[in-house]
């Protein structure tokens, strides 16, 4: 087995590295934009006086970003040449996604934001999969473009890790449906033009089937966001809304009615494997930083580096990253090879709740390395911390990972799940899918 990456890989981790200091970090140093990423970027990001919403300048500023990654031809890595990407793979997304984490805070690759010089775009795949090709024609340039921009609705204030019990309806009434429901952690909210709307619109609750997408204005009268949720890691765009008998056409509907949760599927499964990733990373900065600390910081009259307090869980860390390293690169490569995604949701689902168990502990025991510096805003591992604590809950809590894992393993779903006996199925009698769809946030 040959493990080495692509050269044509490395040879673009190249180039993203000198296109980050020729173009990137000019641009994070000029007129203090510096303040969104030192001691002052919580407070310079969000405009506390609008509903924590993030500030303009900071918005304004990862637009540009953006608008030069996409210049030299980056940004779109992930996508399909029809629009104008590279037909990345998903190794080479976890690789990039690894080695722009592992350099720390930074505009290349902000964490509060999701925001990189090379994108994720799952709204855009979702749309390529399953628009029609009049949705497509219309939605995809938009959406590039920035001049349309879809949030995702999915959580409900009563419903969050089971997508299928949701308690949003639509109902036919002619060639228009009404709407009525309500959403939490609706992403994107404050600056979305429309809404990624999932409602039941045929079957019992707790069934997989019969929960359709629908393509929401949030114009739309009826739709409302009442407010944005305040979290541990600011700015938010995380909205609580409202649908009143919200009215849509036939036409808002994305891919085909009574089959949503697959539309969702599509947007969980891409972003696991490259949360992960980040995961691998973000948890390698930390102990690398950790690491030339110790050696140079000498209390007591030696370098700490020499203490086992600070070697043995700073090694065990390094240990267990490279394994996760190894199963991310893996089921990332399994991916591209056309394996059915389902057959591997556990190993995702793997990837994914240790990735993000492990890099809340490497910046957990990066500030205690560093002490009281470490607890400061002045280094980055408050801020590491913050952020990734969310990805255990978010696309799945860890919890609903593991389980995932536990049916496959034992057969209650998965491969395995034809070969169990018929009074041990029986228990698992519902499509297990289902529990493989949960949105808790969409960050």
């Amino acid at each position: 087995m040959d493990f080495t990456l692509p050269a044509e890989l490395t040879d673009l981790l190249d180039q993203l590295d000198q296109f980050i200091e020729d173009e990137i970090t000019p641009l994070e140093r000029e007129n203090d934009n510096i303040r969104f990423f030192d001691h002052r970027r919580e407070a310079a990001r969000t405009d506390f006086e609008r509903d924590g919403w993030p500030n303009a300048e900071w918005e304004a500023l990862l637009r540009e970003m953006r608008k030069r990654a996409d210049a030299a031809g980056f940004l779109r890595y992930a996508l399909p040449k029809k629009f104008g990407g590279m037909d990345g793979t998903n190794l080479g997304m976890a690789v990039i996604r690894e080695h722009l984490a592992a350099k720390g805070l930074g505009l290349h690759n902000d964490l509060q934001n999701e925001s990189s010089i090379v994108g994720n775009f799952p709204t855009v795949l979702m749309m390529d999969l399953y628009g029609t090709e009049e949705q497509k024609a219309e939605w995809v340039p938009k959406m590039l473009a920035g001049e349309a921009r879809i949030g995702f609705g999915l959580t409900e204030p009563l419903h969050g890790s089971d997508a299928t019990w949701m308690e949003t309806t639509a109902v036919r009434d002619g060639d228009e449906w009404i709407i009525n429901g309500a959403k939490r952690w609706n992403t994107g909210l404050h600056a979305a033009t429309h809404d990624f709307v999932f409602a039941r619109t045929s079957g019992e609750p707790g069934e997989g089937r019969g929960i359709t997408c629908f393509i929401v204005p949030v114009d739309t009268p009826g739709f409302n966001a009442e407010f944005m949720w305040w979290t541990f890691n600011m700015p938010t765009d995380h909205a609580e809304v409202s649908l009143t008998d919200v009215r849509v056409a036939d036409s808002t509907i994305l891919g085909d009615e009574g089959q949503g949760l697959a539309v969702a599927q599509t947007f969980v499964h891409e972003n696991r494997i490259r949360q992960a990733a980040s995961g691998v990373g973000a948890t390698q900065f930390c102990i690398d930083q950790s690491v030339a600390y110790a050696r140079e910081r000498a209390p007591f009259g030696k370098p700490l580096s020499t203490n086992q307090a600070i070697q043995w869980p700073l090694a065990e860390m390094h240990t267990e990253n490279e394994m996760i390293r190894g199963l991310v690169r893996k089921t990332a490569w399994e991916m591209d090879q056309g394996i059915d995604p389902t057959s591997i949701s556990d190993k995702v689902a793997m990837c994914n709740y240790r990735a993000n168990r492990l890099v809340c502990q490497a910046a957990d025991q990066a500030i205690q390395t560093h002490g009281g510096i470490g607890y400061s805003r002045h280094l980055p591992f408050e801020h590491i911390y913050r952020h990734h604590r969310r990805y255990r809950i978010t696309e799945g809590a860890e919890e609903i990972q593991i389980r995932r894992v536990a049916q496959f393993l034992f057969g209650f779903g998965g491969p395995k799940r034809d070969k169990i006996g018929p009074s041990m199925a029986s228990a698992f009698n519902r499509p297990m899918t289902a529990a493989d769809m949960p949105r808790l946030s969409v960050d």
